[in-house]
């Protein structure tokens, strides 16, 4: 499973979200993400030709691919302060040309005050975390930060509960001297699926630290998103070679258009 998450089934992100994660984030799983959203979405934000908008920016992998694969403005969101932190950081170190094509906004999307202000949008790893009442409550804002034509890219949920936990291993990397590990396990909780991320550093066989972080995610299927997308304008498009992955086209006439 994808594991950039969010956490707590909080409506409001809260400021120390992803406190543990961010520190281990690019370290043991950025790499392999990084080759991900080139293929989900890199055709898409080649074709950008008015801005691309990057809904759950974490640290800043699908803004980075944006900048590098087309010539337009890039909006990234990230409320959660610790991974804005990092995206900042890699910010930073940027020409000064890719800095200035790229804003980045610490609020979620419906308080960011966006309109009209690309033609695609991405949702990585993000639609997920969000209870049912906040992901619905996302796409009118969706709606309306893309322009009429837009197209949206979003990674879709998973469909339904784990019958048993789901344990996913991070390749260990290593850092200097130290060896940093990972794994996520999934399960079953209520309505929920409980996604722990167990960290720890070693050097040689000592372990140094060890941290455990959990997030929620809310099961939903792909028609069940469709449906609340249609509300606002939205329209299936041919579904892209990797199942996991939603696209659809704003109306033309703009947000709230028949389905």
């Amino acid at each position: 499973m994808h594991t950039f998450i969010s956490r707590a089934p909080d409506p409001a992100p809260a400021l120390n979200e992803y406190a543990v994660s961010a520190e281990f984030y690019d370290v043991l799983q950025a790499q392999q993400d990084e080759l991900r959203v080139h293929h989900l979405y890199g055709d898409a934000v080649r074709g950008a030709r008015l801005g691309v908008l990057d809904v759950g920016a974490g640290t800043g992998r699908v803004t980075w691919m944006s900048l590098r694969e087309s010539r337009v403005g890039v909006h990234a969101v990230e409320p959660a302060r610790a991974m804005r932190t990092s995206l900042m950081t890699h910010l930073a170190s940027l020409p000064a040309e890719s800095r200035t094509r790229v804003t980045v906004h610490p609020h979620p999307l419906d308080r960011a005050g966006l309109y009209d202000v690309a033609d695609v949008a991405v949702c990585h790893n993000t639609v997920a975390c969000l209870t049912p009442a906040v992901r619905r409550a996302l796409w009118p804002s969706l709606a309306h930060a893309l322009v009429p034509g837009g197209t949206l890219l979003l990674q879709l949920p998973p469909t339904r509960l784990p019958g048993k936990d789901v344990v996913r291993h991070f390749p260990a990397q290593r850092v200097g001297r130290h060896e940093y590990r990972g794994r996520m396990v999934m399960s079953a909780d209520g309505a929920r699926i409980r996604a722990r991320f167990d960290y720890w550093v070693r050097a040689g066989r000592r372990v140094l630290r060890e941290h455990t972080e959990t997030f929620w995610m809310w099961p939903a299927s792909r028609a069940e998103v469709i449906g609340e997308l249609r509300a606002h304008g939205f329209k299936p498009l041919p579904d892209p070679t990797d199942e996991s992955v939603l696209a659809l086209a704003l109306d033309d006439s703009g947000p709230g258009s028949p389905g």
